[in-house]
């Protein structure tokens, strides 16, 4: 076998591999990594996620780019929680929640959410979080977080 047989059979298995991780990530869950408690979150789901089907995204980072994330803009991500399952579903609030616990064997903790009774009234709470989310936790407020965004990316 020559150098660049074994370079194309190289390239062939790394293609592969790549292949396989996306397609066995099972959702994308897009969190601000400047967030204490978003962070504490984070870290939970990730020990309990075995066997890597969550991929986790700090859209805080300067790094950040939407246009890999189906077009989620950094002040959507910012205002409330958003993940993107593997078939390009965009899910927002506790389905975020909902999917990434039942895919770390702890659906049970938000099956309730789907009651008739509590599930609006727990979506409704959620909602009142996400707009106190960054005074809470001493954050500057969204408008402000947009606006040094836009300066970094100048």
């Amino acid at each position: 076998m020559g150098g660049l047989d074994k370079v194309w059979i190289d390239l062939r298995f790394h293609e592969t591999l790549i292949d396989f991780i996306v397609t066995y990530q099972k959702l994308t869950l897009l969190f601000d990594g400047g967030c204490p408690l978003c962070q504490r979150e984070v870290s939970f789901l990730r020990a309990r996620d075995s066997l890597a089907c969550i991929a986790f995204v700090d859209i805080d980072s300067p790094e950040y780019n939407p246009d890999l994330y189906s077009g989620i803009s950094y002040r959507e991500a910012m205002g409330r929680i958003h993940a993107i399952t593997s078939s390009g579903e965009i899910l927002k609030d506790i389905k975020v929640f909902r999917e990434a616990y039942r895919l770390v064997g702890l659906g049970w903790v938000y099956a309730p959410t789907t009651w008739p009774v509590l599930g609006p009234l727990i979506d409704e709470t959620y909602r009142l979080w996400a707009r106190w989310r960054l005074p809470f936790t001493r954050r500057p407020s969204l408008d402000q977080l947009c606006r040094s965004r836009e300066k970094i990316d100048f």
